[in-house]
């Protein structure tokens, strides 16, 4: 299927595809040989982010103090 960029870098998503993969919000955008991939994110999914969270090795205190740390700057 053919999908065209936008000056503003936008594409829309064809609707078989969609229905393909689901419905999502948001993709992880990833280049494998070349070719740009889009994967389904469902942030929903809490686990999924605790277990990145804990994969990388952030802690609730960390983000307590990006949090603060934020609010300070902001």
């Amino acid at each position: 299927m053919l999908a065209k960029r936008t000056s503003k870098n936008q594409i829309t998503l064809p609707k078989a595809i969609v229905q393909t993969v689901g419905e999502a919000d948001y993709y992880d955008v990833t280049v494998q040989d070349g070719k740009i991939v889009l994967t389904p994110v469902r942030l929903q999914q809490a686990d999924v982010v605790r277990a990145k969270l804990e994969e990388l090795g952030i802690t609730p205190d960390d983000v307590n103090e990006a949090v603060a740390w934020a609010r300070k700057h902001a």
